[in-house]
């Protein structure tokens, strides 16, 4: 199935391209669904639908989302049942905890007393995410209208994140040692919880190895959305930059409310008001072509409608007024608008072959025959020097760009090195890697 992740700045129109998106790919016959996790009235005004309630979760209902609704042939959308997935996983961590409660003499919180907690959202977007994915979904097109940009980061970067707690925090040795505790439990004469402390790491580690696998497969990728300005771009370059530092592909920038090339009443004081934010805007739109483009990711335009959009009648005025730009064979092309990129997406997911361009977005290059080195190349579209934070902790490499950070694993030949620098060149970090005589292996 393929899934579109739409997010960008605050405020950059992220509902109304999501639901433009969705219903411009149902227009041409695809199966889909629009997810969002926006329980302000936004989503509802924009698709002109009422968006239910999500009821109580059961087990016949596992999906965490109310029951979607049609919004036109082909699309139904549905809101991402945050609290009700936060009570349910609270209420399951009790119920397993239930023997140290005992032991401590502890009282669970009632279910009434159970009150949604800070980061809530993102766990339960994450699992929308890997349920969407779960058996035979009836989708072909899955469009999430994500957070803003910077929580979105945070959020595809959090599966990766805590699995690598996990491991440090309850290491796989150490529950070699679990067939010993039926044994102390017994002569405890109190389940240890341990056990059960174990047994719940295991089955998280599962859960989030399952939704991380969604976030890198192929047919997954980031729809940026922005509103051009000054501010805006500096931001959707962060944004980038953070993107790719998780490996996190964008299939289209989507500069959203574009105002018309020439005002209505250039001679009068509200036409010179109006000229100066167009001349703004379209400065920001063409530093921002540049830069995307450059990179083969496609540049789409959607204008604006004068009014808020308002329903399926605004949504589809939108998608039909989108104009795209995008890089083929013959160099810069029109594309479709909002279905560009759609398609072409499939293919391998990055723990199987992979597809003909991916083996060489994170590659080592040996010139160890020519500078003694080898080189780690780390795309980082977007990223400046001064935001650029790099540490070598043992096997690891710690890589910060601007607020967002991720622990990568050396590659096998690089563990037996010592970083002896790093540059950031073409939108690239290239760390260099000098091989350690007492490591390396030595040729006769």
């Amino acid at each position: 199935m393929r899934t579109v992740l739409v997010t960008g700045p605050g405020g950059a129109g992220r509902t109304t391209t999501a639901a433009a998106t969705a219903l411009a790919a149902a227009r041409q016959g695809r199966r889909v669904l629009l997810l969002t996790s926006d329980r302000g009235p936004a989503p509802e005004a924009v698709l002109g639908v009422a968006l239910p309630a999500p009821p109580v979760r059961d087990d016949e209902s596992p999906a965490p989302w109310a029951p979607p609704v049609e919004v036109a042939p082909g699309l139904r959308a549905a809101r991402i049942a945050v609290g009700e997935h936060f009570r349910d996983r609270a209420r399951e961590l009790q119920d397993r905890g239930a023997s140290l409660f005992d032991l401590l003499g502890a009282t669970p919180l009632d279910a009434e007393e159970l009150t949604e907690l800070p980061g809530a959202e993102p766990l339960a977007i994450l699992t929308a995410l890997r349920a969407a994915h779960t058996g035979d979904a009836p989708w072909d097109l899955l469009v999430v209208d994500m957070p803003p940009a910077p929580e979105t980061i945070r959020l595809l970067a959090l599966p990766e994140q805590l699995r690598r707690y996990l491991r440090r925090l309850l290491p796989p040795e150490r529950q070699a040692a679990r067939a010993l505790r039926p044994m102390l439990a017994q002569l405890a004469g109190v389940p240890m919880p341990a056990q059960r402390l174990y047994e719940t790491a295991e089955r998280w580690e599962a859960e989030l190895a399952a939704v991380q696998r969604v976030i890198e497969a192929r047919s997954t990728t980031v729809r940026l959305v922005v509103e051009p300005g000054p501010v805006a771009v500096e931001a959707v370059r962060v944004a980038r930059a953070g993107l790719a530092l998780q490996s996190c592909r964008i299939d289209t920038l989507v500069t959203n409310r574009l105002f018309p090339d020439a005002a209505e009443a250039p001679g009068d004081t509200a036409g010179s008001w109006l000229a100066g934010l167009v001349d703004e805007q379209r400065t920001a739109l063409k530093a921002l072509r540049e830069e995307f483009l450059v990179d083969a990711v496609t540049v789409c335009e959607l204008p604006h409608l004068g009014r808020g959009p308002r329903g399926a009648g605004d949504l589809a005025e939108l998608a039909g007024r989108a104009r795209s730009t995008a890089v083929g064979g013959t160099g810069i092309v029109e594309g479709d608008g909002l279905t560009d990129e759609l398609d072409g997406w499939t293919g391998p997911d990055p723990d199987g072959a992979g597809s003909a361009e991916e083996p060489d977005a994170w590659s080592v290059e040996d010139r160890i025959a020519t500078d003694g080195v080898l080189v780690w190349r780390l795309p980082l579209p977007g990223a400046d020097r001064e935001g650029l934070d790099l540490v070598r902790r043992g096997d690891e490499l710690i890589v910060g760009v601007g607020p967002f950070r991720r622990v990568l694993p050396l590659p096998s030949a690089l563990r037996r090195c010592t970083v002896s620098g790093a540059a950031l060149r073409d939108g690239a970090l290239c760390v260099r890697f000098t091989p350690d005589p007492g490591l390396w292996p030595r040729t006769s």
